[in-house]
């Protein structure tokens, strides 16, 4: 059974399933890049009129729409095709392994900056139907991707430096700033 939840973007849904969604962890895919996309579920439902925005997480999917569509018109749709989607599979949406590198991983500033994003701010962030994407860190500045809901949301700056950089700073002593990439 597919259920929703509202999230501070108020034109971002979140769609909750009991199924295994994704086992390579978090993933965007954007209408603006869907000739990129291989997968058949997440091409077919980019394709669908409105919907701007898909991020695939462990057990939720979130879809960011356009104004010029509403959530009644939207939202059957997205349930029927997941439901669709899982009472003819049995795996997961997105199941092939992921390669994550990142180049200065033995920095111990870095390492430190990726536990508290993955403990600490992650989890809060994922409950809204978003992600966060660590990109780099440079002369004490982290640079980070809002995903999913988080998006374009009204509230995200709020988010980045209220949240994310006052929680940063506080476990990481060399973190003096975050910024969206």
């Amino acid at each position: 059974m597919i259920q929703t939840e509202q999230t501070p973007n108020p034109e971002s849904l979140k769609f909750l399933s009991e199924n295994i969604i994704s086992a390579v962890g978090t993933e965007e895919f954007q209408k603006n890049t869907i000739n990129k996309v291989t997968n058949p579920f997440i091409k077919e439902l980019l394709s669908f009129k409105g919907v701007e925005l898909v991020l695939l997480s462990k057990n939720f999917l979130s879809v960011k729409k356009t104004k010029d569509i509403t959530w009644n018109e939207l939202k059957p749709m997205v349930i029927s095709h997941l439901n669709h989607y899982f009472e003819n599979h049995k795996e997961p949406i997105l199941k092939e392994e992921k390669k994550v590198s990142v180049k200065s991983e033995s920095d111990e500033t870095i390492k430190k900056i990726l536990d508290v994003l993955d403990t600490k701010i992650r989890p809060a962030v994922a409950r809204d139907g978003g992600d966060i994407k660590f990109k780099s860190f440079e002369n004490g500045v982290v640079k980070v991707e809002l995903q999913g809901s988080c998006s374009g949301c009204p509230s995200s700056l709020m988010t980045l430096k209220q949240g994310v950089q006052n929680l940063l700073k506080h476990y990481v002593k060399e973190v003096n700033s975050v910024e969206a990439n």
